[in-house]
Order: structure tokens, then sequence, then C-alpha cells
């Protein structure tokens, strides 16, 4: 049932408002009165479309995700070049934190669901999906001597690391990176990932 005060339904409202009181205190430090506030939703409404806290947060961490690894893949499969498509992800990862603040502090900030824990299995397939994507992509260019043999962890960790450390900071208010300095992020991880002549 759409709201009259605001033309949203109460799903949407009650993601909204949590996507806003989860990236400003964090999941532990929102209660579950404060997201039926910051909606403005009834207990019956909250109810009617999520079982509590956990549910919305789940459901939302997973939305999140599934956009940003969406648009991640898109940016990484438009480039043939080893190099470009890993400089380009970098810039993408600022811009995109950049474009949606509030969306990129939870993913960053919050530990995602485990596989037992509400919503945990559906993020773990995600992940996986996304993760095979990503080895299709990079096989190619490690069977041709460009990039080196890393587990996906510490691929990650290579890759984008740094740029999220930047973006701690950033949303901390202690740094806000300049053109310049992603530039140099994209060229660090290119660095990093590559494989060096023996």
């Amino acid at each position: 049932m759409k709201s009259a005060r605001n033309g949203r339904d109460g799903r949407t409202r009650i993601i909204e408002g949590a996507l806003r009181r989860f990236s400003q205190d964090g999941v532990s430090a929102t209660t579950l009165s404060d997201l039926r506030k910051e909606s403005g939703v009834s207990v019956g409404s909250f109810y009617h479309h999520f079982t509590g806290k956990d549910h919305v947060f789940s459901v939302l961490y997973a939305e999140i995700l599934t956009a940003y690894q969406e648009a991640f893949l898109a940016e990484l499969e438009s480039h043939e070049s080893a190099r470009d498509g890993i400089e380009a992800v970098v810039a993408f990862h600022m811009r995109w934190a950049g474009e949606h603040p509030e969306r990129a502090r939870l993913l960053i900030s919050e530990r995602p669901p485990r596989k037992h824990e509400l919503g945990g299995a559906e993020v773990a397939e995600a992940r996986r999906a996304f993760f095979r994507r990503v080895s299709d992509w990079w096989r190619p260019h490690m069977d041709n001597g460009l990039l080196r043999q890393v587990h996906p962890t510490m691929c990650y960790v290579l890759w984008l690391g740094p740029a999220q450390e930047v973006c701690r900071l950033w949303f901390a208010g202690a740094h806000t990176p300049t053109d310049e300095e992603i530039k140099g992020l994209g060229e660090a991880a290119w660095q990093s990932l590559r494989r060096h002549a023996d």
C-alpha cells in the first residue's frame, strides 16, 4: 500500500530509512524503534515487510552489493586490456563511492551476513557468481603472462585495499582524494597485480 504522505510504499521507506540510519550510526547502534521512526511506518507495517532489524540489514546489504557488483562487472568487462581494466575498476570504485556514499559506507564498514545468518546464503552465492565472472576476465590475461596468479582474497587486497582505505578516510572527513591521487591508486594496483619479468 502506498503512503499518502510521500507516495512510496512501506518497504521502500523502511529500506531508505535503514540506509540513512545504518550508514550514520552503524547497524549495531540502530534500534528497531529508530528504523520505524526514520521510515515513519507503523509497527504493523514494519512487520508486514520484515521480521526484524537483521532482516532489513540483510535485504539492504544484498541490494547494495548486487548493484555494486553489476556496475563493477560492467566496467571491468568493457576493457580488453589488462592494465585498462585494473586501473578503470579502481577509478570506478572511487567514483561509485563518491556518488553513493551511504551505500559505500555500509559495504565498507559493516560485516556481511554470514552463511548461517538471515540472507547470508544469498550474499555468499552472489559473491561466488561475481568472482567467477572476475576470474573469467582475469584468466586470459594471466595465461598470456600479463597478470599474476593471485588468490582471490589477495587479489582484492592488492586491487582495491588501498582505495577502500582512502574511502574510509574520505567518509571520516579526514581526506578528500584528488583525481591525481585516484589515478595513482589505479597505477599502484596495476603494478601490484601485473606479472613482472623475471
